[in-house]
């Protein structure tokens, strides 16, 4: 769902990452406050799986559509909305840079729909009160897949919204709506569905990772932290190096939805100025275009994409935390 600048008016672009950037900003005041230094590897080995899980596009019975992780629901999850925002604004800025997946004009409405309500909405009104008189399976499939389907739901109309404030394609905003809806239903539904699953295993393993966990009561895990960390942090990268390889070709729910009243997946862009610059930015900076070497269709280049990119994901959330002093211990304690 990774909106392209061709979508969006500077206006719209610069609204949006005002927005984005003042909940970053507040994100970045609470999580100073937090004193789990556990946080850090978390931040690092979950923003690169999560990466690695977007690289995988599932397809949708039935529809020649197809889609991916968002993964803020799941960010949150386990790292509280704050950290978990801040993580996800870490991969979709490394994805518009070095992979071109998304446009840089349009970083804040994608930061907004795919981060914001995953992170916030999702955590807080959807996980946080379920979890709220404890944790059991049940309980964790169900967060997940309304917490998945509903903050999907809301990123996908924003794209809409945000498409029709800009006013400089010609998408009919009612016929839009019609086919973005629907078709992000499904793939929030899948969503839902693999974020449960993780989930479910961390609750199994160490369950005292978990947003809302009551440590004094949780249950003993099966595995120690650091095990669970390495676990995952394997399953990243044998996600973005090898499983990504078998992703589905079909186009993702916002480029479906475009071909449905276009005909084509794309959307051309006329616009002049900033969206030109935005342009020659993203051609120089991102050095794997669309997961691939420059110039060639070897498949070595998605799973070079997939193990570096995770890397450079876990470097960036692990160094920003250092940088921004976040997860600082209380001396007087």
């Amino acid at each position: 769902m990774h909106m392209a600048d061709a979508l969006v008016a500077p206006a719209v672009a610069g609204t949006m990452y005002v927005c984005s950037a003042a909940a970053a900003a507040y994100s970045v005041k609470k999580v100073r406050l937090d004193t789990d230094t556990k946080k850090i590897p978390v931040m690092g080995i979950m923003g690169a799986f999560v990466f690695a899980t977007q690289m995988i596009n599932f397809t949708i019975p039935g529809t020649g559509s197809s889609g991916h992780l968002c993964g803020g629901m799941l960010l949150s999850a386990l790292l509280g909305p704050y950290a978990g925002f801040l993580t996800m604004i870490g991969v979709l800025l490394i994805q518009g840079l070095l992979f071109a997946d998304g446009g840089l004009l349009a970083l804040g409405c994608n930061i907004w729909n795919m981060a914001f309500y995953g992170c916030f909405i999702g955590s807080l009104l959807i996980w946080k009160p379920i979890m709220k008189n404890g944790m059991s399976k049940p309980k964790i499939v169900l967060a997940s897949v309304l917490g998945c389907v509903a903050t999907l739901q809301m990123g996908a109309f924003s794209v809409t919204l945000e498409t029709l404030a800009s006013g400089i394609t010609d998408l009919p905003f009612t016929t839009f709506v019609g086919a973005m809806q629907p078709i992000h239903l499904a793939i929030g539904l899948v969503e839902g569905l693999i974020t449960a699953a993780v989930l479910v295993f961390v609750n199994e393993a160490s369950p005292e990772l978990l947003f809302c966990s009551v440590k004094e009561e949780a249950k003993e895990g099966r595995f120690t932290f650091k095990k669970t960390m390495t676990i995952l942090a394997v399953a990243a990268v044998f996600i973005g190096g090898i499983l990504s390889l078998a992703a589905s070709s079909y186009p993702d729910g916002l480029e479906w939805s475009i071909e449905k009243l276009t005909g084509s997946t794309e959307i051309e862009s006329t616009a002049a100025g900033i969206h030109q610059t935005a342009e020659a930015i993203q051609e120089v900076t991102s050095v794997l275009p669309d997961y691939a070497f420059k110039g060639s269709d070897s498949v070595f280049g998605t799973t070079f994409s997939g193990i570096v990119g995770s890397l450079i994901v876990v470097a960036v959330c692990v160094g920003a935390c250092y940088l921004f002093k976040f997860f600082r211990k209380n001396k007087q304690v």
